[in-house]
């Protein structure tokens, strides 16, 4: 408090409140940053697809798929997905150096089932994954050299 005097001999008494108000910001500062933080949780959005570079399938490819249902599809074809583990081991045991999968997640698939597979792979062997994902419709790659023709030559569709 600070008193000030003046001329008359009147006492008038003044809170000094810039240093309330100084905490009062600076807890309402903390306050807006945490609480949306606690109540949204973590969300994640995953990127678009952009500047795609085509990715032929080669026959050493594994292709793990995982439609919206979160069924299991390796090399396109139908597995059990109790089965996933043993079948990647069998085909990442034989290898020596190339230990890459590649993973195609449906869109509206939630991500705790990517996680899940990609720790069923990484038990199985797989080293490296790699994430699949279109290009978004309409758009080409801002990488020329990037761009494929459909006779196969680069520079252009």
């Amino acid at each position: 408090m600070s008193m000030k005097i003046t001329g008359g001999g009147d006492v008038k008494a003044e809170p000094n409140v810039t240093p309330m108000i100084d905490v009062m910001l600076v807890l309402l500062i903390i306050f807006m940053l945490v609480v949306p933080a606690i109540n949204a949780g973590f969300n994640a959005i995953p990127p678009k697809g952009q500047n795609l570079k085509p990715h032929p399938e080669e026959d050493a490819d594994q292709v793990l798929g995982i439609d919206s249902e979160g069924k299991y599809y390796l090399n396109k074809k139908p597995i059990r997905n109790e089965d996933l583990e043993t079948l990647l081991r069998a085909i990442y045991d034989q290898r020596t150096e190339d230990k890459i999968m590649f993973l195609k997640a449906h869109n509206l698939l939630k991500y705790e089932k990517v996680i899940d597979a990609l720790d069923i792979a990484a038990k199985a062997g797989v080293r490296v994954t790699g994430m699949i994902t279109d290009q978004v419709p309409g758009t080409r790659s801002l990488v020329e050299t990037d761009n494929l023709s459909p006779m196969g030559l680069k520079g252009g569709n």
